[in-house]
């Protein structure tokens, strides 16, 4: 049983039992989180699709902890016009375990 779902603008292709790192959302370790936002659902070779969601359906998650992932270098560079630009960045994400899909 999977389901496909719609946080932060992106799809995640989930299982129970799951760790996904999605975008940071601003809550504690061990709070509970839904996403009502189920693209598709597979139920034992039963695919339900949705237009755009499906009805009814939940995936249930609890969050692990919050960090900051490594560093992102973006290195730009143009052939013989003495121009290079280097910057980068450190992503913040949340870390949920997915406990049920409904």
């Amino acid at each position: 049983m999977y389901a496909i779902i719609k946080a932060s603008g992106q799809q995640f292709k989930v299982k129970e039992g799951d760790i996904v790192c999605f975008d940071n959302m601003n809550l504690e370790p061990k709070s509970a989180v839904e996403f009502k936002e189920v693209l598709v659902l597979d139920n034992n070779g039963a695919v339900t699709i949705g237009t755009p969601f499906v009805e009814g359906a939940v995936v249930k998650g609890e969050v692990i902890n919050e960090g900051r992932d490594k560093k992102v270098i973006i290195y730009k560079k143009l052939r013989r016009k003495d121009s290079k630009l280097k910057r980068g960045f450190r992503r913040d994400f949340t870390r949920v375990r997915i406990t049920k899909i409904a």
